[in-house]
């Protein structure tokens, strides 16, 4: 008997989905920030066995579209409610029930298994989260309420064996060596991106962009051309910074990850270009990976 299935994470911004997403897939797979909307694109990491592949997908958090970036972002997180044999709503100890409650909406219609994870339980006491999971209990009264600390590991391994036991029996989806469904590019233009969220302040990182130009590999070493794309001349001179220092830096604790990534010598070109208002162009959200309809 083999058993395969999609395990979709949704929730809203900031409450731990990627944390929780690298440490069930057991790889780096979604970049962490403490800043909301760091993940953009729906991304999926599989985990193999000889007799089970269980395929992890994680999603943007939720939020209510400003822009056309936006409103993608947001058509990920709904598709993984479509397609997912076990749904992994993750919510934590400090966001109210009722936050973003038209998805909520949308997740009470589910009828696959719904596994409702209360993270950062580790900031909480026992009456509260006592509390916490009686008013979920009202809202999702078909769903298993399971309390953990991503963090901590706390409870996460009783999590991976309830989803094992949920996972229906199928043939894989996938070959039994793939981790992702992404590319070797897409984990460049993430890494870079985390180090822009990480590095710089305010606005910035959320009208930036990554795209690779080139990804020339061989055996010793990976060359890779890196564009920043930004919406301003503004931002432009700020991701370069005082005689390019704040780029330079940037690019030296992208180019360690990345190395470590692949476990290989990098050599590492960034350069930066302005597209205005390229979060409502269709043609540039295209080029980035997003779904245009």
């Amino acid at each position: 008997m083999h058993k395969s299935g999609f395990v979709n994470i949704v929730g809203n911004p900031n409450v731990g989905k990627s944390t929780l997403m690298n440490l069930l897939v057991g790889e780096k797979l979604s970049i962490i920030t403490s800043k909301a909307q760091t993940t953009r694109h729906r991304i999926m990491g599989i985990v193999n066995t000889d007799d089970m592949q269980i395929v992890y997908s994680d999603t943007p958090g939720v939020l209510h579209p400003n822009y056309k970036l936006q409103e993608n972002m947001l058509s990920f997180s709904e598709s993984a409610l479509d397609d997912a044999d076990v749904l992994v709503y993750v919510t934590d100890v400090i966001e109210k029930v009722d936050k973003n409650d038209f998805f909520l909406k949308k997740v009470e219609k589910v009828t696959a298994p719904v596994l409702l994870i209360i993270n950062k339980v580790d900031l909480s006491n026992q009456k509260a989260l006592g509390k916490m999971v009686t008013e979920w209990e009202k809202v999702f009264p078909q769903a298993e309420i399971i309390p953990v600390s991503a963090t901590h590991r706390f409870n996460t391994d009783y999590l991976k064996k309830r989803i094992e036991e949920l996972i229906p029996e199928s043939s894989p989806y996938f070959e039994k060596d793939a981790m992702t469904d992404r590319p070797a590019r897409f984990f460049v233009t993430e890494i870079i991106r985390e180090k822009i969220l990480l590095y710089y302040q305010k606005e910035i990182p959320y009208s930036v962009e990554v795209a690779v130009e080139l990804f020339d590999e061989s055996d010793a070493l990976i060359h890779i051309k890196a564009l920043i794309i930004v919406e301003r001349d503004s931002q432009k001179g700020i991701i370069i910074g005082d005689q390019g220092k704040a780029l330079k830096k940037v690019g030296s604790m992208a180019r360690k990850d990345i190395e470590k990534f692949f476990e290989k010598k990098v050599f590492l070109e960034i350069f930066v270009k302005v597209e205005k208002d390229w979060r409502n162009r269709d043609n540039l959200l295209k080029r980035f990976g997003y779904k245009i309809d």
